[in-house]
């Protein structure tokens, strides 16, 4: 069952963090997000891990260090495993603590009426970092990665491009479509995107080519981090797939078209997709998002009904996430000229056609054992009208035919795939009449040059 709604999202909660009270945050107390980032000492450089809050990142590592956590901690878990808060990213602790409680404790520390002496107060504002300048690492390392489809307004947009009278092909409406991504190439947020080298062919050349993709492309997803085994052999059924999702990021499959063009029949993705992955560094927790959660997405007359094995009642009326998203672009010249980023598209994670936790039952659903820290994404978010396109592809694209329709931009620049020097953002949100709002934070890469790489042709 999806997480209840209780006493941590009442929106009268306040905390000591003063720009956590503000109403445009997007961390209030009421969010609390995970989090890992760099931090050196005496030359040695590893991971703290803490939780967001306002424009801060309270460091619950240092606050350990300081011997004052354990015995609030001991009001909530055993006291033993603040040790977990040392190695490094929260896959360890969370095998052994719901997230929920971690959320529960953090919100116990920066709650505006929480009872601390002396000692507690100073350990805490000492532990209190300004997000900005600070290092992210993924919240969880990430074993392995799955990308998915889920979006039928996505598929049908680009099936049009090549089979304009049959869009869809017969499987999509029955089975979550997927392929497994590269772990080692998802990074957090900030990190820089170099333009990926690849083989791709000309409709008019003789042969392929090598050097530098041409279309490069972002897509809009979101991504369900993993916060629970499941044993080899053993199928996750959908009535319990809610007990092995931890939270979602945003997640940008950066993707090359033209190597995807050449390469992926007939067995998918490969080249074009692996090069790299940035998720966004906030992990906001499955607890955090119950206010938000909605019905999954209507299935048109005349669609079939899941098998059995997708369908479950609790999914149906509250599967869904109503989690708006956007892209935003900044170019070089932009930057230059001191101009903020133009917002390219928005869309919501309502219209995805299957549920996290239909994506979750049926990868299980062979017997393959997820772990903590596994990564699935949603596929691009795409919505019914042009400008909730999630990706270049499907933005610039005017129908069967028709040449492509550039995007335009302030500084009379014009873009159909990026170039270097481009900075996508992806950002995401939650509001509700009645509850704070909250938000997943940036994601954010910079395109620089394709490296020297071997001869070309």
């Amino acid at each position: 069952m999806p997480a209840a709604i209780d006493a941590t999202h009442d929106p009268a909660l306040t905390s000591w963090v003063e720009s956590a009270n503000d109403p445009a945050a997007d961390f209030p107390i009421q969010n609390l997000p995970l989090c890992a980032f760099e931090v050196s000492h005496d030359g040695h450089t590893h991971n703290h891990l803490g939780v967001a809050i306002g424009d801060s990142v309270l460091d619950l590592t240092s606050f350990a260090e300081s011997r004052q956590l354990e015995h609030l901690w001991a009001q909530h878990a055993d006291p033993a495993l603040i040790e977990c808060l040392f190695m490094g990213d929260w896959s360890v602790l969370l095998s052994e603590v719901p997230a929920a409680t971690v959320r529960l404790l953090a919100q116990s520390l920066l709650r505006a009426d929480a009872p601390a002496g002396q000692p507690v107060r100073r350990a805490r504002q000492k532990a209190l970092r300004g997000i900005d300048g600070l290092a992210f690492a993924p919240p969880l390392a990430v074993g392995n990665y799955t990308d998915f489809y889920a979006s039928v307004h996505h598929a049908t947009t680009v099936g049009s491009m090549f089979r304009p009278d049959n869009p869809l092909l017969p499987n999509y409406k029955w089975v979550p479509i997927g392929y497994h991504g590269r772990a080692s190439s998802v990074v957090a947020s900030g990190t820089p995107i170099r333009r990926p080298l690849g083989q791709t062919k000309a409709d008019d050349a003789a042969e392929p080519a090598f050097g530098p993709c041409k279309l490069l492309d972002y897509e809009l997803e979101l991504g369900l981090f993993v916060g629970r085994a499941n044993a080899l052999g053993e199928p996750v059924p959908l009535s319990h797939a809610e007990d092995h999702m931890l939270g979602v990021v945003l997640l940008n499959d950066w993707s090359a078209r033209d190597i995807q063009k050449w390469e992926y029949q007939p067995l998918g993705p490969f080249l074009a997709k692996n090069f790299a992955t940035t998720i966004s560094p906030f992990l906001v927790t499955m607890e955090a998002l119950a206010p938000f959660r909605c019905p999954a997405a209507q299935r048109p007359s005349g669609d079939p009904r899941p098998l059995p094995y997708l369908a479950d009642d609790a999914d149906r009326q509250r599967g869904g996430l109503d989690i708006t998203v956007e892209v935003l672009l900044l170019t070089e010249k932009m930057r230059h000229d001191g101009l903020q980023p133009q917002r390219l598209s928005r869309g919501t994670a309502r219209d995805l056609y299957w549920t996290f936790a239909q994506m979750l039952a049926h990868h299980t659903s062979n017997g393959c054992n997820l772990q903590v820290g596994d990564l699935l994404g949603s596929g691009t978010i795409s919505g019914p009208t042009p400008d909730s396109r999630g990706c270049l592809l499907e933005l610039t694209w005017d129908g069967p035919g028709k040449p492509r329709r550039p995007v335009a931009l302030p500084t009379g620049e014009t873009r159909t795939f990026l170039q270097d020097g481009d900075e996508v953002i992806l950002r995401g949100s939650c509001e509700r009449q009645g509850f704070r709002r909250i938000g997943l934070g940036d994601c954010r890469g910079v395109v620089i040059p394709a490296p020297a790489g071997p001869a070309r042709n």
